[in-house]
């Protein structure tokens, strides 16, 4: 599988998930995103955002239970919630966002 995004080719695996994470930028989200059905507002740019900067810190995508307790601890309880974040990304917020944010998939996701 890849993504083509201004002439430039993006491996990704069978799961849609890009091989390279040096090659992501805001416009391959967009369209990850868009064959997820997401539509990436400000919202979802924060968590996908967010997601970044924690696999920067720690390279590791966290799984949902470790990301809603960072997003609390980060972005407070109204965000660091499930229902929320289920809201932004409705099949698995940690597998979707990291997906989207060109992250490897979260471990313990099946």
């Amino acid at each position: 599988m890849a993504y083509e995004i201004n002439g430039t080719t993006v491996e990704a695996d069978e799961e849609g998930y890009i091989t390279d994470i040096s090659l992501w930028n805001p416009e391959l989200a967009v369209l990850i995103a868009e064959g997820e059905n997401i539509e990436m507002d400000d919202d979802s740019w924060e968590v996908v955002n967010f997601l970044r900067n924690y696999y920067e810190e720690y390279q590791i995508a966290p799984a949902v239970r470790v990301l809603t307790k960072a997003i609390k601890k980060s972005l407070g309880p109204e965000k660091g919630n499930s229902k929320y974040l289920y809201e932004l990304f409705p099949y698995g917020p940690a597998k979707q966002a990291c997906k989207i944010a060109g992250l490897p998939k979260p471990t313990g996701c099946v």
